[in-house]
């Protein structure tokens, strides 16, 4: 009954746009939880037990909050339904200094995704350009996994679907990434599957980010990355790339404006304040600009 709850209510979000990957597993997780203990409702002691096995104080939190949206819908319909406390867990979002790669690093990444052990088709080809694809424009790691094949757009520009912020946006791609993405699909489209996603698994599928994220630390490990104060992930190569685009840009107010306008809608940012927090990351070379920046995010002379 609990499942079954589970299900419809996923099935009603994904048809209003929402993806849901991640929260989809979660919910599938406390509904076998759940049902284990006999529960045919939600119930705020089963719920607030399932989620304390979380790893990290912020890992709860999101899990809570998975169940109470759920809880909120199911209520409106049956009132057995409880609801736990929304902020039972709470923990301060605290956002990770992100690790920055050296260009001489991305081609390092790249060239050891093309050693990487041939255990099905083009699995070398597909990682060197995922990866090189990410770096060379900040998708996201799922926007990137979420690309279609009627997503590549002609002149060499990406459609970026219902995004994080369920937005769509086109992306232009560098004329020579456009070439290595384009060389990538020729060998792609000979593939025999059913599936239009531009990057696969060993199934023929869309790839799933936890096989990518320990690929990417296999990758680490063959292109001989692996500093001792932080651990480099995928997402970071994103980061990388806004902060380079930030390096370069000059320190007039109305040339700052336009730079980082454009550079928010290119790596699809809601709020331009995410775009101005990239600054953090390499302090000594932006001094330059924040001050006129901290101007533009609160929205003086712009």
């Amino acid at each position: 009954m609990l499942i079954a709850a589970i299900e419809r209510y996923l099935a009603l979000r994904r048809s209003l746009g929402f993806k849901l990957h991640e929260a989809s597993q979660r919910l599938q997780s406390f509904g076998r939880f759940a049902m284990e203990r006999g529960d045919t409702h939600v119930r705020t002691v089963t719920a607030i037990e399932w989620a304390t096995a979380a790893p990290s104080p912020n890992a709860r939190r999101v899990h809570l909050e998975d169940v109470v949206r759920l809880a909120r819908f199911l209520r409106g319909e049956d009132p057995v339904h409880e609801v736990p406390p929304e902020n039972f867990f709470h923990a301060p979002r605290v956002r990770p200094l992100p690790y920055i790669y050296s260009p001489e690093q991305i081609v390092q990444i790249v060239k050891a995704a093309r050693c990487l052990r041939e255990s099905y088709p083009l699995r070398r080809q597909t990682y060197s350009t995922l990866l090189g694809l990410i770096a060379a424009t900040g998708l996201r790691i799922s926007e990137a996994l979420d690309l279609r094949r009627s997503d590549i757009l002609p002149e060499g520009t990406l459609r970026i679907q219902r995004t994080k912020f369920d937005k769509t946006r086109l992306v232009p791609l560098h004329p020579t990434v456009a070439e290595v993405l384009d060389q990538y699909l020729v060998a792609r489209c000979m593939l025999a599957s059913v599936d239009d996603h531009v990057f696969l698994s060993a199934e023929g599928r869309r790839i799933h980010h936890s096989i990518v994220n320990k690929t990417f630390r296999r990758i680490l490990q063959l292109a001989s990355i692996s500093p001792s104060n932080r651990h480099p992930r995928i997402h970071d190569l994103r980061h990388t790339f806004v902060t380079r685009a930030l390096e370069k840009c000059a320190t007039q107010q109305k040339l700052v404006a336009r730079h980082f306008v454009a550079l928010a809608t290119y790596v699809g940012h809601a709020d331009i304040a995410d775009t101005y927090w990239y600054l953090a990351t390499t302090p000594e070379l932006m001094v330059g600009i924040a001050t006129t920046t901290e101007a533009l995010v609160a929205g003086e002379g712009v």
